[in-house]
C-alpha cells in the first residue's frame, strides 16, 4: 500500500492503472463508493472524476482536510480476475494555537502560570519568549511557570507553535503591579523673587498619585503662588516668585494602592552679587595699606633694576 502525504487545503489525485479488459471499476473510501466508473456516488462536491480510460482511472479530492485521511481502494473487475489497489492518504495540518491564557494583571511576588495549547499534524512543538528580553524562557511545554514574578518579568509574552508545515504565533500581556519607588530629591537654590522648580519622579504600577508637603503642611495646588503639575511619573512643584516664606524643607509623597514612598528637598536662598559688592572688594585691599603700598612697590622695582650696575663697583 502506498502513502500519499498532502497538506491541508491542497488537492490530492488518486490514480489507478486499468489494463486488460475492464468491465467494472470503482474508487472506495471506508467501504463507501466515491465513483463507480463514470457514475459519482459521493455527495461531496470536492470529489470529482479526472480520467477514465483503458489505461487509468483517476479521481481528485480538492481542499483536503483531516476527515479525508485514511485508506482508499481502487477495485477493478477485468475479464480474467478482480484486483484492488490501496493507497493511504496522510494529511498534514499547520499548527494553530487554540487556547492561550488571557492578558493578566498581578501583584509583584505572585506565582503565574501561562497556558498555550496548539493543534496540528505533525504535533507542533511549543516555545515561550518574553519579547522585551533576549532569548527564550527555557520552556518547551504548553505551560509556563513564573514563580514570584518581578516587575522585570512584565511585558508581552509570545507563544510559538511549530511543525514541519508552518509556524503559529500569539501573544499575551502581563502587567505587574508594584509600590512606588521615588528618586532621591535634589536640593534647589533660588534667588529671592525668582522662579524655582522642585521635581519628583516615581516608578510605580499602577502610576502613582503625588502629594507635596512643606514641613507637615500639605500644599494645595494654585495657592500661595505655587503650582503642582503631574505628568506621568513626574511631578513638578513650581514657585513663580520665591519669597522668604518659601525657603525650607519640602517632601514629595508618591502613593498607589500597593504602598507609598517619599523623598525630601531643600529650597535654599541664593544671594546674587551686586555691583556695589563687586567694587567693595578691591577697594578694601587698596585701603588697607594706603598709598604707601604703591610707593613701596615702585622702590623695590627700581632697586632690582639697578642692582646689576651697583655690583660692578
Amino acid at each position: 500500500m502506498d502513502n500519499i502525504t498532502v497538506r491541508q487545503g491542497e488537492t490530492v489525485f488518486l490514480r489507478c492503472a486499468q489494463g486488460d479488459v475492464v468491465t467494472h471499476t470503482a474508487w472506495l473510501n471506508r467501504s463507501s463508493i466515491l465513483y463507480a466508473g463514470e457514475d459519482k456516488w459521493s455527495v461531496d462536491p470536492r470529489v470529482s472524476l479526472v480520467t477514465l480510460n483503458q489505461d487509468e482511472f483517476t479521481i481528485k479530492i480538492e481542499n483536503v482536510d483531516m476527515t479525508d485521511e485514511g485508506q482508499y481502494v481502487c477495485a477493478v473487475q477485468t475479464s480474467s480476475r478482480p484486483r484492488t489497489t490501496s493507497v493511504h492518504i496522510l494529511v498534514q495540518v499547520p499548527p494553530e494555537i487554540i487556547n492561550l491564557s488571557k492578558d493578566i494583571v498581578v501583584n509583584e511576588g505572585s506565582n503565574v502560570t501561562l497556558m498555550c495549547q496548539a493543534s496540528g499534524k505533525p504535533e507542533p512543538s511549543i516555545s515561550w519568549k518574553l519579547i522585551s528580553s533576549s532569548g527564550d524562557l527555557g520552556s518547551d511545554d504548553e505551560y509556563l511557570e513564573i514563580p514570584s514574578i518581578s516587575r522585570q518579568k512584565a511585558g508581552t509574552y509570545e507563544c510559538t507553535a511549530v511543525n514541519e508545515i508552518d509556524t503559529a504565533v500569539k501573544t499575551l500581556d502581563i502587567t505587574v503591579n508594584y509600590a512606588p519607588t521615588v528618586s532621591e530629591g535634589r536640593d534647589v537654590g533660588v534667588t529671592l523673587g525668582q522662579r524655582g522648580v522642585l521635581e519628583c519622579e516615581a516608578d510605580a504600577v499602577p502610576g502613582a498619585d503625588f502629594e507635596w508637603y512643606k514641613e507637615d503642611r500639605r500644599i494645595l495646588n494654585g495657592l500661595d503662588g505655587m503650582e503642582i503639575v503631574n505628568t506621568g511619573s513626574l511631578s513638578k512643584l513650581t514657585f513663580f516668585n520665591v519669597s522668604d516664606g518659601d525657603y525650607g524643607n519640602y517632601t514629595c509623597v508618591a502613593v498607589n494602592k500597593l504602598g507609598s514612598s517619599n523623598t525630601s528637598f531643600l529650597l535654599y536662598v541664593v544671594i546674587e552679587p551686586t555691583s556695589s559688592t563687586l567694587l567693595q572688594g578691591p577697594r578694601a585691599v587698596q585701603d588697607g595699606s594706603g598709598g604707601a603700598m604703591g610707593v613701596h612697590s615702585h622702590t623695590c622695582l627700581l632697586f632690582i633694576v639697578l642692582l646689576p650696575f651697583l655690583l660692578r663697583f
